[in-house]
Order: structure tokens, then sequence, then C-alpha cells
């Protein structure tokens, strides 16, 4: 930085961009020494502290670091392009010098600027026909008796949970002797877990009577997840054979190469002296291993968390706000923690309101045994009131909300509003399937920002079972008649039920 910016307009950059922060704010930027944790609500500028911190770092005497020196570790690859962009406007060209990338980029670069260390020239990245014929592989290699194989119907219904499974247990740096020992552990302990035990007498059942048959239906799941687990191995071994690897496993590489080698890892440490990482909370296992094994070598690392427990929206992928409890625990005797409660996003009505809502949440800082309560406030004046209150509605389920919804929409346009100044926000695209099935049957217009997987959609999902009939009854004749069943009330075939 120093050779891109003066002296003098390091000065001016900052006595324009401090001066935009609030005390708080202000204050992470300039606690650059030891752990950080910052509990950042949305819309309370944790990209502009993010930023200016790392500028704060590169132009202060006290640190003496060059821009090489900096991690900063994002989510995505949006977090890290608007990160750098921001950046960019603060110090210059010296932006592009810092590290500023995901977990799974950061750990690429590691293996390509390292590759004597990995061996891995000849693999390439598995496709998703490749990753579906390796599993349907294996299930064709069970044995009749084994919990997965399905010997007629859709035998191999079990894929899509195979992978999922798989994905996971990689996110987590799971093996599958921990899922199994995990497992019996919960097995063990079902008796004493209160939805697994009569409340009332029911029947010749006793308060305090254990439920045998929920007992049981819990107890087949935990099997077949751990005999879905015990494949892991055979996944990974036919993945080894066809020279190929996928999204997640450069971080279990990684994770494997900083442990087993020193050298490796010591010149990594050396290097980054000051790691910053971006929404924490949607942090997975795997990447957390990453973080801890950089910053292992001091007692009170200079490691800067940002993150929200009221946005860990990724928790499907393994993230968790265990992260950040585990974090606070880890340094507990040097980390320095800091709430931004100012937002300068959203009015008051819209903030507490959120407010209600979020509190229903038992999987937050605040209700898990801290101190961390954050209670958002409007920052601009102009947002602290206004003539617009935001209207909760309750349902008593998706099919409910989903008619809701369309109803609304039609009285909207009824009343002269047009369609295209109407948005609806959904956390999953799955949750959109039913709106869109209902705005078809409505002839409502839409538009959907999402990417078509078309061996997804239904008539092609469909056509492949057709497919598939026909290649089991070349195998097998007149031995899948509960196949063709199925088939016959396929819409295209127009046959009646009757």
């Amino acid at each position: 930085m120093r050779n891109d910016i003066s002296a003098t307009k390091v000065k001016d950059i900052f006595s324009e961009y401090l001066s935009k922060l609030n005390p708080t704010q202000l204050k992470t930027v300039e606690t650059i020494e030891g752990p950080v944790l910052v509990v950042a609500g949305p819309g309370t500028g944790k990209t502009q502290i993010i930023a200016t911190r790392i500028a704060y770092i590169l132009s202060t005497n006290d640190a003496q670091a060059q821009p090489h020196n900096i991690l900063c570790l994002t989510y995505t690859d949006a977090g890290a392009i608007a990160m750098r962009k921001r950046l960019l406007q603060i110090i210059g060209t010296a932006a592009h010098r810092i590290t500023i990338e995901t977990f799974h980029a950061f750990c690429n670069s590691v293996i390509q600027q390292n590759i004597e260390s990995f061996g891995m020239r000849d693999l390439e990245p598995l496709s998703e026909l490749e990753r579906f014929e390796i599993l349907e592989e294996m299930i064709n290699e069970l044995e009749p008796t084994h919990l997965l194989k399905r010997l007629k119907g859709q035998i191999y219904f079990e894929a899509d949970r195979l992978q999922q499974l798989f994905n996971t247990m990689k996110q987590e740096d799971w093996s599958a002797e921990k899922i199994c020992h995990e497992a019996d552990r919960y097995i063990a302990d079902l008796p004493l877990r209160d939805d697994f035990i009569y409340k009332v007498k029911r029947g010749d059942k006793k308060k305090g009577d254990v439920k045998e048959d929920k007992v049981n239906a819990e107890i087949e799941k935990m099997e077949m997840l751990k005999a879905a687990a015990k494949l892991f191995p055979v996944y990974r071994n036919k993945m080894d054979k066809a020279g190929r690897y996928d999204y997640h496993d450069m971080i279990l590489w990684v994770i494997d190469a900083f442990t087993k080698n020193e050298n490796l890892l010591r010149n990594y440490q050396e290097r980054f002296q000051y790691i910053l990482v971006d929404e924490f909370q949607d942090t997975n296992g795997a990447q957390n291993e990453i973080i801890n094994l950089l910053t292992n070598y001091w007692e009170a690392p200079n490691i800067f968390c940002v993150g929200d427990d009221d946005q860990g929206i990724y928790e499907f992928q393994g993230a968790r706000i265990k992260n950040i409890k585990d974090f606070t625990e880890r340094y507990s005797n040097s980390l320095q923690t800091f709430v931004l409660k100012e937002n300068y996003r959203s009015t008051q009505q819209i903030l507490d309101v959120a407010k209600k809502v979020i509190d229903n949440n038992q999987l937050r800082l605040s209700v898990q045994g801290t101190d961390l309560e954050k209670k958002l406030t409007a920052a601009l004046e102009e947002r602290k009131k206004s003539e617009i209150e935001p209207v909760v509605h309750e349902y008593l389920n998706e099919l409910h909300e989903t008619a809701g919804i369309a109803k609304q929409i039609l009285e909207w346009k009824k009343n002269g509003i047009r369609l295209s100044e109407i948005a609806i926000l959904y956390h999953r695209h799955a949750h959109a399937a039913m709106l869109i099935d209902l705005f078809e049957k409505r002839s409502i217009p839409y538009q959907v920002n999402k990417s078509i997987n078309i061996l997804e959609l239904l008539e092609v999902q469909q056509l492949l079972q057709v497919l598939f009939y026909i290649d089991c009854e070349l195998r097998k004749p007149y031995k899948n008649d509960a196949l063709l069943f199925e088939i016959m009330h396929f819409r295209f075939f127009k046959l009646s039920a009757s």
C-alpha cells in the first residue's frame, strides 16, 4: 500500500472513511491485534468495516504489514468481488495484492502453488453425470440384503440421498466411524428423550412409558444412516480410481496437507499475519478447520471474524452458530467482542417486526447463554419512522400460504397495481415450486431468477422413467409391472384411470 498511496493521501482517505463510521464501527476497525469477533446485524455495514479495517492495518505503523500479509476469506464469490471493489476505492491498486478469496478458491490456490505436495496433475473435476454413474455402480454392487438395496421399482432412489450425505461428510470432515458412533449414542439416548416418552396415560401405556413404535422407527432411520455412511470410503475410492475430484475435496486435501506437512502450514502461517473472515456464521466444519490450522501457532492470533447468528441461512450446508460459540470459548482469555446494532438499510418499523419474528428462534446466541443480544435501531433519521408499516400474515401451512399470496396478487392486479412492481422473496428455489404451479393455473405471469436444470423437470424425469422401464424389460422381461403401472399414469399418455 505504501508504494501506491502517499502518507498524505492515506491521511486524507481515512479522514473521509473513518468519519463515516459510528463509534462501535470505529472501535472494530482500530482493534487490529488479537482475536476479534464482530456480531453484525443485517445492514450494519460489515463490508465497510472489513474493508476499512484492512486499509487501517496497512496504514498504521504498529502493524508493519504489507498487502500480501493479509488474508480475507469470504463465503461467496460475490462477497469477494464486493470486498475488493470496496478496497480499490480506499487504497487503490494495492487491493489487488491482498488475498481476498472464498474458502474453496483459497484452497485451490494452496494446491496450485504447492502442486508437488499434492501430486494431482491428472485429476479432473467430477461432472454430475459421472457422479451419478459412480453412485449407480455402488448401488448395483450392494448385496441383496443391504439396507439400501431396492430390488424393484426405483432401485436408484437412494442415489440423491447418498450424494447429500457424502457432501455433508466432506463439508464437516466427518468419517464413517464418527457418524456411526454418534448414531449409536443417539439410539442409546432415545428412551431418555421427552419426545419418546408418554406424558400422560394413553390406553395401556402409562405416563413415563417409552413410545416403542416411535423409538423403533428412529432406530431404523439411524441404521439406514450408518449403512449409507459406511459406503463413503467406497465412494471416495471409486472417485480416486476414476481420477476425479469434486467441489468439497479441495478443502479436505488442504486440511490433510496442513496437518501432515508442518513446513507447508508454517509458510502460510508466517505469510498471513492478519486473517479476516466474513459471514462467519455460514462456515461449515471443514472451513472452520482451515481457520483453526492457520491460526493455531499463536495463543492470541490476529483473527477477525464477522458473523450474525440470525443470518445463518446455510444451515443445510453444514453451517451453524456453533462455530461462533466455539470461537468465543477458544479465545475466551483474549477475545474482544463487538455488536453492531445501528442499521443503515431499513426503517425502525421493519426492524421491530423482524425482531418479533426472530425472537422465536431458539438457536440464537442470546438464548444460548451469551450476552450478545442485539436490538437493531435505524441509524438514518429519515428511516427512524415511516408512514408505511410492514404487515405480517400467518398461515397454517405452505399450501395456505401459497394460496394467500396468489389471492393477494390477484387483488392488487384488480386494483390496478402493475405486476412488475410486485416481488416475492423466498429462502430456497424449492419453495417457489408451489407458487409457480399455482401462478400457471391462475394465468398469473411471472419471472423467476433461477437457472433451470432440465434433468429435474417433471417431463424429463418421466421420460427417463420410461427409458428405465424399457431397459429393465430388456434385462428381465415381465418383471416390472409396478413401474409400468406408475408410467401409465403419466399425463402425456392421456390414459383414463378408469
